[in-house]
């Protein structure tokens, strides 16, 4: 069997697809979330240990990370949130929130993780950041800073666990999972969004779970340090006007 990977945000769409795709490709895995009923039965389907709790609580990185186990090949970090105010509506709060859970916890788990991940010896760890991250867009802008810190936290970590232990990020764009509903559920809406990529569609999560598996496997040894865009060409390709 191939080694244990720690999922966090498994109850979310990305999160439950990587899940899915890496316990196929014959992983282990712990899958941790705050939908309790979610994870359940994620753990049921997949064969998997879970943990449930919300990791702005205090301790719960610190279980997850015992409950995982003393080895673990690789984690990843898919939680997340979408913020969509503008700036003169936004709370100290809003910004806090959207920085602590997309950055803070995401270096909290790695950090809880590290013994486990050095154990392996073939540590590998997967962030994800945001097209918002390196365009700009309205209404973006605590979510849009927030994710930006991200790709700050993936630079400086690969530097510092190389060479042992690998750590890229993915940065999608609108992808069509239950955090993101309020923006594609409206046909119109998500035909007009989708209409702004070259490849005219909104993403899927198993677009983005094929990535996150690649990146957590041997094939991809010799990368690091790396933002991913999955984002149907949005955010480098022209091909209107």
């Amino acid at each position: 069997m191939a080694g244990k990977i720690l999922v966090y945000g498994a109850s979310g769409g990305i999160g439950s697809a990587t899940a899915r795709l890496l316990a196929g490709k014959g992983h282990a895995l712990h899958l941790a979330g705050r939908n309790a009923g979610a994870i359940n039965a994620l753990c049921d389907e997949l064969d998997a240990s879970g943990s449930i709790g919300d990791v702005r609580d205090d301790g719960f990185i610190s279980q997850v990370s015992a409950d995982a186990g003393e080895c673990i090949d690789g984690l990843v970090y898919a939680i997340g949130s979408i913020t969509l105010k503008a700036l003169p509506r936004l709370t100290h709060a809003d910004f806090l929130r959207d920085y602590e859970l997309n950055a803070v916890s995401a270096a909290l788990a790695v950090q809880g993780a590290l013994p486990a991940l050095k154990k392996s010896g073939k540590g590998s760890v997967v962030l994800f950041s945001s097209i918002a991250a390196s365009q700009g867009f309205g209404l973006h802008a605590s979510i849009g800073m927030a994710k930006a810190a991200v790709n700050g936290l993936m630079l400086s970590l690969a530097a510092e666990l190389a060479p042992g232990i690998r750590v890229n990020c993915i940065a999608p764009s609108l992808t069509q999972t239950p955090l993101s509903k309020s923006l594609w559920q409206n046909e119109a809406m998500a035909q007009s969004i989708a209409a702004l990529h070259p490849i005219a569609r909104l993403g899927q999560a198993e677009d983005i779970a094929g990535l996150a598996a690649f990146l957590l496997s041997t094939e991809a040894s010799w990368i690091t340090g790396q933002r991913f865009g999955v984002d149907g060409g949005r955010s480098s390709l022209r091909v209107k006007g």
